[in-house]
């Protein structure tokens, strides 16, 4: 590699870091660095001329090693791994900084001490010292600006970690709330045609049905959006929904549904019951002249138990028929409470049965 490429190299390296900031720590550094020289040159001398020129001297060349250690070696062998070839140009170094503190050495023996080997102070005639001084300047510059390497590389690493979250987490959020947003024309098109039959026999209890339906929409379009909602009222709207489920089966429903008394700070993930209720009203099937629905809900020391089975005709596609709103719920549950719930799903004997255990559900004092 030409020195012209190389020297381009450095150049360009130390513009990519080149501000008002680093100009005045490095200026004040070599200072640092002259003022050292002067004092360790200055031991068992008196020549104080001859210390100050030889260490104006010999600080240009301790800047061009260091410059070309820290800005061409390490960037373009070390942290590239590239260790025969750092090996290989730390010597080419090694052999042309030797060359430049015996010039530095002799230059300052011709002019500084008029050619007179007493003239010159002891410490700055001793060839090991000053290439010893010159690369102890070189391992410390080397050493930070490793250490700066490092913690710039750990700080990006952490930054990208908290990029590549807050994406997984957006697309958790986006997949969420493209879930929930299934589950409301499913459940409004049930609704609606149950709406529609009672209208067309212009039933009195069409009102009463539009009624219980505002209450469920309200709830689906305010309260769904949230992350967590009471439990209490879960159970509430699912309740509302089984009303409205009544008066559509009327005689031909036969419907248990018991359930705890529910603490009300006890929080859950809002809409994540009622699509296990409308699936066994919609694949219900209608069994010695009964639909037959049994609902429990008990939940003991914040770990909820949710069952619901349903009397169906074709055992052999129950399985395969679970429709759009366990499917959603499976995924929500997994967005949810992944690896925090249980979920059964089952066909046994003319019932299709659906088994929902959560564990650990947060209070709303605890998700704050």
């Amino acid at each position: 590699m030409c020195w012209r490429k190389i020297c381009i190299i450095v150049l360009v390296n130390l513009l990519k870091v080149l501000n008002a900031k680093f100009v005045l720590l490095h200026f004040l550094f070599w200072i640092a660095v002259w003022f050292f020289f002067v004092y360790f040159f200055s031991y068992n001398s008196d020549n104080t001329a001859y210390v100050t020129w030889f260490s104006s001297f010999l600080l240009p060349v301790t800047m061009i090693i260091t410059y070309f250690v820290v800005y061409f070696l390490i960037p373009q062998y070390l942290l590239t791994k590239k260790y025969l070839l750092f090996a290989l140009y730390s010597f080419y170094t090694l052999v042309f900084s030797t060359y430049l503190v015996v010039l530095t050495i002799l230059l300052s023996f011709v002019f500084l001490s008029n050619l007179k080997f007493v003239n010159m102070p002891p410490m700055s005639r001793n060839f090991a010292f000053v290439l010893i001084l010159v690369y102890l300047v070189v391992g410390v510059v080397s050493f930070i600006s490793l250490l700066n390497h490092n913690f710039n590389a750990v700080s990006r690493n952490r930054e990208l970690e908290n990029k590549i979250l807050d994406t997984q987490l957006q697309m958790k959020e986006q997949e969420l709330q493209y879930l929930k947003k299934q589950i409301h024309p499913h459940f409004l098109f049930n609704t609606l045609n149950t709406i529609y039959g009672f209208a067309l026999k212009q039933s009195k209890q069409t009102p009463e049905i539009i009624l219980k339906l505002s209450n469920l929409l309200d709830y689906i379009l305010y309260q769904v959006n949230k992350p967590r909602v009471s439990l209490k009222e879960e159970i509430l709207h699912v309740k509302e929904y089984i009303e409205l489920e009544k008066i559509r089966f009327q005689d031909t429903l036969k419907l248990s549904f018991s359930f705890d008394e529910i603490n009300e700070n006890v929080q859950i993930a809002p809409m994540l019951l009622i699509p296990f209720v409308e699936n066994a009203f919609k694949h219900g099937s209608l069994v010695d002249g009964y639909l037959k629905v049994d609902i429990s809900i008990i939940l003991i020391n914040n770990e909820l138990k949710f069952m619901i089975r349903n009397t169906v005709l074709h055992q052999e596609n129950a399985l395969n028929n679970i429709g759009i709103g366990l499917e959603n719920s499976r995924k929500r549950l997994d967005l949810n409470y992944n690896g925090n719930y249980d979920l059964q799903i089952e066909n046994k004997d003319n019932y299709y049965i659906v088994e929902l255990v959560i564990a650990n559900l947060k209070e709303k004092n605890e998700l704050g």
